[in-house]
């Protein structure tokens, strides 16, 4: 699974990087070619001997060596590998990384990346709990890290809480899950859809919702992973980073995507329906701005046609497709019943009273139910994580 992969491994400044040489070993083990890269300050908790030793190659800490002229190229590594770990990643380089700040040979290694970037954070629990260092994660999450989330136990301060560093053995683990779904979903078409719609009133004012996208872009952003070829059709939400490779249709009303998924969802082997859609649209939008003129404004409404009904109708026994029900009541028995009416094999049900789920956050609690009447329920956790787990019960269709 791991055997030729060429791995970068990056060691900053934490007591964590005690385990370090054991990763290196198990890598090694496994068949990977691995460079190790560390900045000036990881010197002081494990030594470039054991781990040039351990790795076969000599430890890159200086993109130049003293007397020699010689120059590491950072930009070739970022090329070469097939994927980096950063294993312990501090608070410090944690910030560098969110701010491009280039003053060690791991932050310009972990820039120049062309491949997937590991993320297994070091700290004390206060530090680790900061709001700076979890908007830090967020943001790096955002950008297509993976974040391995530290654990909770005993740490060097002595206290005991979140910020130890996952173990070699579980780094390892998330290495081979990795690779082993990268080509799950190879030479398979998928079309998304994500954001809200927004239904103009007049060319200043419309009707929308508050959804941003993020769900939909994750979902995208997994199947580009796991090797699909991905259609994402978007709303016009918040700015959101997709993966390279990923076309994006970008339309802004009901109408339009519609339009949109009519013309992809036939040669789609699994069609992911996760934009809030307006179920509503102006009659008559003006193309005026509507002045104020009285105490009261009455705007006509129709219904929208129902893109997820119309393809649950049409789908063909070889398409798997998904929708999404976001609820504040009867959630399962709503849920249930879109399942049914729209003719899905799939629908993420996610409730609005459930704390960490629903709009504008990096995080979502999901049900998934199937239309064989199994449910598979959730807990709160990243986004990211999230998509990860909707494409590992709908693939085993």
């Amino acid at each position: 699974m791991l055997k030729g992969k060429k791995i970068v491994v990056g060691v900053t400044g934490s007591i964590a990087a005690y385990k370090t040489p054991l990763l290196v070993r198990m890598l090694i083990r496994e068949g990977c070619d691995v460079r190790v890269i560390m900045t000036p300050v990881a010197r002081n908790f494990v030594t470039p001997l054991t781990l040039s030793t351990l790795s076969r190659h000599p430890v890159i800490i200086e993109p130049f060596t003293a007397g020699s002229g010689e120059w590491s190229n950072h930009v070739e590594l970022g090329i070469w590998a097939d994927a980096m770990i950063f294993a312990p990643v501090t608070a410090n380089t944690l910030g560098k990384m969110v701010n491009a700040i280039a003053d060690n040979f791991v932050i310009t290694a972990y820039l120049s990346a062309k491949c997937p970037v590991f993320l297994a954070p070091a700290m004390d629990l206060d530090m680790f709990s900061h709001p700076s260092t979890k908007k830090n994660i967020d943001i790096l999450r955002s950008y297509g890290n993976i974040i391995i989330e530290p654990q909770v136990g005993e740490l060097a301060s002595g206290l005991s809480g979140p910020g130890r560093m996952e173990e070699p053995e579980k780094l390892l683990c998330f290495l081979k899950t990795f690779f082993a779904r990268q080509n799950q979903l190879k030479d398979k078409k998928v079309l998304i859809t994500a954001g809200p719609t927004i239904e103009r009133i007049d060319p200043v004012r419309y009707i929308s919702n508050f959804s941003t996208g993020l769900m939909g872009v994750t979902l995208a952003n997994e199947a580009n992973a796991r090797g699909a070829t991905v259609t994402l059709v978007c709303g016009p939400g918040h700015h959101l980073n997709t993966s390279g490779g990923i076309k994006e249709i970008k339309v802004e009303s009901a109408g339009e995507m519609y339009k949109a998924c009519m013309k992809l969802y036939g040669d789609a082997d699994y069609v992911i329906m996760a934009a809030a859609v307006a179920d509503y649209t102006p009659v008559n939008p003006s193309d005026r701005k509507l002045k104020k003129s009285t105490n009261n404004l009455s705007v006509d409404l129709q219904a929208t046609r129902d893109i997820l009904k119309e393809i649950g109708k049409n789908k063909k026994s070889s398409q798997v497709v998904v929708g999404f029900a976001l609820e504040t009541d009867r959630e399962l028995e709503n849920a249930k019943s879109k399942l049914q009416n729209k003719n899905l094999d799939f629908i993420v049900l996610n409730s609005l009273k459930e704390k960490g789920a629903g709009f504008g956050i990096p995080t979502n609690k999901i049900s998934i139910l199937g239309s064989d009447g199994i449910v598979h329920k959730g807990v709160v956790k990243p986004k990211e994580e999230v998509a990860k787990d909707i494409w590992d019960i709908i693939t085993k269709k």
